[in-house]
C-alpha cells in the first residue's frame, strides 16, 4: 500500500513556507495601519455628518461590506493601472504601467477593505462611550482636548481592541488570496511546492499549522493588552480626578489664603 500522508513532509515544508512569513506580515500590518488611518477619517466624518464627503463614504462602506475580497482583489489589480493611465493622459506625465510591484495592487485592496469595516466599528465604539463620563470631566474643568486625550479615546480603545483583533486575524488569514494579484508569500510559495512534489495534503496541511500557529498568537497578545489597557484606565482615572480636584481646589486654597492674610 502506498504511502497516503507524508508526516515528516509536513514538518519539513513549514521551515519553507516560513521563509515568506514577512511577506504576509508585511501585508497584514501595513494594510492595517493605512486601514485605521482611513477607518478613522470615514468614521469622524459620518459622525459629524459632513455634506458630499458622508455619502460617498457611506456607499463606499456599503460596496466594499457587500462585495468578497477576492473581487475586490481583482478590482484593484486590474483598476490601479487603469487609473495610472488616466493620471498619465491628464497630468502629461509617462510612468511605467509595467513596473509596479505586485504587492501595489494587495495594499490597496486590503487597506480599503479594513477602513470600509474598522470604520464602522469605530464609528460604534466612539458612540458607545459613556456621555456621563464626559460631563464629569467638563464639571471638573477639562478642556475638549483634554476629554479626548484621557477619556474618549483610551475608552473607545479598549471597548474596540478585541473587535480590532478578530479584524487583525481576519486580514491574517486573508492574506492567503494575495496570491491571485502576483504576490508571492506563503499561500503562494505552497502553491508552487504543491505542484513540485504533488503533495497536496501534506502542503495545505503545513499552511494551515502555521496560520492556527499566527491566530493563537495573536489572540494571546491581545487578551495581555486587554488587561494591560484596563489596568492602566483604572489607575489613570483615579490620578487625573485626584489632580483635576488638586488644580480647582488650588485657587479655593489661594483666596483663603489672601482672606487670612488681609484678615491678620
Amino acid at each position: 500500500m502506498p504511502k497516503l500522508i507524508d508526516f515528516k513532509m509536513i514538518l519539513t515544508n513549514i521551515p519553507q513556507l516560513l521563509q515568506y512569513l514577512p511577506i504576509t506580515l508585511a501585508i497584514v500590518i501595513l494594510s492595517m495601519i493605512v486601514g485605521l488611518v482611513f477607518a478613522l477619517i470615514i468614521a469622524l466624518v459620518r459622525l459629524n455628518k459632513i455634506p458630499v464627503l458622508t455619502q460617498l463614504f457611506t456607499l463606499l462602506v456599503s460596496f466594499v461590506r457587500g462585495t468578497p475580497l477576492l473581487v475586490q482583489l481583482y478590482l484593484s489589480y486590474y483598476g490601479v493601472p487603469i487609473a495610472l493611465k488616466y493620471w498619465n493622459y491628464y497630468n502629461h506625465t509617462n510612468y511605467n504601467i509595467n513596473n509596479l510591484p505586485a504587492f501595489l495592487f494587495v495594499f490597496v485592496a486590503f487597506a480599503i477593505n479594513e477602513a470600509a469595516y474598522n470604520s464602522e466599528n469605530i464609528r460604534g465604539v466612539l458612540l458607545s462611550v459613556d456621555r456621563g463620563e464626559i460631563e464629569a470631566a467638563q464639571s471638573l474643568g477639562m478642556t475638549g482636548g483634554q476629554i479626548l486625550r484621557r477619556i474618549t479615546i483610551p475608552e473607545a480603545l479598549v471597548v474596540a481592541l478585541p473587535t480590532l483583533g478578530n479584524q487583525f486575524i481576519s486580514l491574517i488569514k486573508g492574506t492567503s488570496l494575495a496570491f491571485v494579484a502576483g504576490v508571492i508569500e506563503m499561500t503562494a510559495e505552497g502553491q508552487i511546492i504543491a505542484g513540485r512534489n504533488f503533495r497536496y495534503f501534506e502542503v495545505y496541511l503545513s499552511l494551515a499549522i502555521i496560520y492556527w500557529a499566527l491566530t493563537v498568537i495573536t489572540e494571546v497578545i491581545i487578551r495581555f493588552v486587554e488587561k494591560r489597557l484596563n489596568k492602566f484606565r483604572t489607575v489613570q482615572k483615579v490620578v487625573e480626578i485626584n489632580d483635576t480636584l488638586e488644580d480647582n481646589a488650588l485657587p479655593i486654597k489661594r483666596s483663603l489664603q489672601v482672606l487670612e492674610t488681609e484678615t491678620k
